[in-house]
């Protein structure tokens, strides 16, 4: 009898799928790589989908048309690879009797290492030093220091806790937005508020949280119209809960000093975007949980829940 066949289209695992797939043969499980740099369209899932047993998704559109079109072949079950799961439609996969679950709470610390070196690098404009020196210049500009700052963190779970954990080291202070945790999350000097509440004080805006419904564009142009001139923004989230658009200008009215963004509305960010032409921003590839021990970490969890779902 072949072995279940198992797609695995999250980039993050595909950089490391040498070293799991033998861990997967000795289980009785073939692990297939996905061509991908980022995302499948769905007509592209639609066609491999058929053909596997289960699927390790990484951000793609996992849409009841997707998991139809899986269903009417050999897809007998599924995993979210990581936290996030606003791409997963589980409402088809419970209707379809897919066996469907993500992986959370395997990378805040990771996440949260990113996030804090984004906000060291807007503050102290490390990266338009960098940028300087290697253009041959030798420029010193007056940054900002961490310490009595406030930063508004949007998001207290796993991520933001360990992120207001790093903050909070640097003597920073940490105004909480999230409606779903409740307290300081046994961190000192962690204040809560109901978001937009008190974004005027923040030196900082850095979202950890997750995106569902509600949350689309949570930043946008009426609120940051009430945000303090020359604020930061951070995301290691998702990209839609910023309007896009609202930061480009804002940014080019000064409005924002800085943003540091690893996710974005359209990823790969497209060519032709604004915020390609703004120097005081930084950008990342949305590789916030991208380490190699929390890819294993990550993957193992998603291959035993997964090898799991088939053997029953």
């Amino acid at each position: 009898m072949p072995m279940p066949k198992i797609l695995v289209t999250c980039p993050p695992m595909l950089g490391m799928i040498q070293e799991f797939m033998p861990l997967a043969a000795a289980q009785g499980f073939e692990l297939v790589p996905a061509q991908v740099t980022q995302t499948l369209s769905q007509d592209e899932l639609c066609a491999l989908l058929p053909a596997y047993d289960g699927w390790i998704i990484g951000d793609d559109p996992a849409t009841r048309r997707v998991f139809e079109a899986g269903r009417a072949g050999r897809l007998k079950a599924a995993v979210k690879w990581g936290i996030g799961v606003d791409n997963v439609d589980f409402a088809a996969c419970k209707d379809l009797g897919i066996p469907i679950i993500n992986t959370p709470q395997m990378f805040g610390g990771e996440v949260a290492d990113v996030a804090l070196g984004y906000v060291i690098g807007l503050m102290r404009q490390l990266f338009e030093i960098d940028r300087g020196v290697r253009a041959g210049a030798w420029p010193k500009p007056a940054g900002r220091s961490l310490a009595g700052k406030t930063v508004g963190l949007v998001g207290f779970g796993d991520i933001g806790r360990s992120l207001a954990r790093r903050l909070r080291a640097c003597e920073m202070d940490v105004i909480a937005f999230d409606p779903g945790q409740a307290g300081d999350g046994g961190i000192a000097g962690v204040q809560r508020a109901a978001w937009p509440e008190r974004v005027g004080e923040c030196d900082v805006l850095a979202f950890t949280c997750a995106l569902n419904a509600h949350n689309r564009h949570m930043l946008n142009a009426a609120v940051l119209a009430q945000a303090k001139p020359g604020v930061m923004v951070v995301n290691v989230a998702r990209g839609p809960l910023i309007d896009e658009a609202a930061l480009v200008d804002a940014l080019q009215r000064g409005q924002v000093r800085a943003a540091a963004l690893d996710v974005f509305e359209e990823e790969p960010l497209p060519a032709a975007s604004p915020l390609r032409d703004l120097p005081q921003c930084i950008f990342g590839s949305h590789n916030g949980s991208n380490t190699q021990d929390a890819v294993r970490r990550a993957s193992h969890e998603a291959m035993q829940r997964l090898f799991g779902f088939l053997r029953d």
